[in-house]
């Protein structure tokens, strides 16, 4: 056993192979996504260093690259496999929502949006287009702002919808606070975008608020 494994006990990837990936901490999961990363220091250890630094996964993986890339230890193979790893998994939550009814599997709304937006220092503001069977077309990131707020503008959003052909919308955006309580500037923006896609006969569906680890749902509130 090597030094490293015999400070750190069990290596990750036995524990993987042998209990599964479940049994694994956020630390043990990172350190194999990052096995040479941290200067020849023990992947655990220096993945849990990095992950308090980061105050935590949603922290790290909010970072932007040009921040991770400065992160000492983290090469560009290491950044890669990282930021590699976290858009696999929006993609494999955002497949089943193009080939089924977006509005009958609410819960893989709610998964593809909290990789999407949950991990997000600023706010950022996007819409699923959807066609007449409630496929998603595209998401599309329309709009992002500071730590505590994004314009957002009726018109820009008709005009996406029309630019997809879109039959339906979802809105979403996110708190970086970690709050989901909608406020009353995110209630009144709601309703001018329902009524401006009104006009060209295009339904506004949900508008979730998503924090980390949590959602906020409009149609489940009864706000829609």
């Amino acid at each position: 056993m090597s030094d490293c494994n015999a400070a750190c006990g069990e290596s990750p990837r036995e524990k993987l192979l042998g209990r599964g990936p479940q049994a694994l901490s956020d630390a043990e999961l990172l350190a194999l996504l990052l096995p040479r990363a941290g200067g020849g220091n023990c992947p655990t250890r220096y993945a849990a260093a990095l992950l308090q630094g980061a105050d935590g996964l949603a922290g790290l993986l909010a970072a932007d690259r040009r921040a991770l890339l400065q992160e000492r230890g983290l090469g560009p193979a290491s950044v890669s496999r990282l930021l590699a790893a976290v858009e696999l998994a929006a993609r494999c939550a955002r497949q089943p929502l193009t080939r089924r009814d977006v509005m009958t599997s609410p819960e893989k709304i709610r998964l593809f949006l909290q990789h999407h937006l949950g991990s997000r220092s600023r706010e950022v503001f996007c819409c699923l287009f959807l066609d007449s069977q409630h496929h998603l077309l595209c998401c599309e990131d329309v709009f992002s702002g500071t730590l505590d707020g994004a314009a957002v503008y009726p018109r820009e959003v008709v005009l996406r919808a029309l630019h997809h052909r879109a039959a339906a919308v979802v809105l979403a955006h996110n708190h970086p606070s970690g709050l989901t309580h909608p406020s009353s500037a995110d209630r009144h923006i709601t309703q001018r975008l329902r009524d401006a896609l009104a006009l060209v006969d295009i339904r506004v569906l949900d508008h979730f608020i998503i924090g980390r680890g949590r959602s906020y749902s409009f149609a489940e509130a009864g706000l829609l």
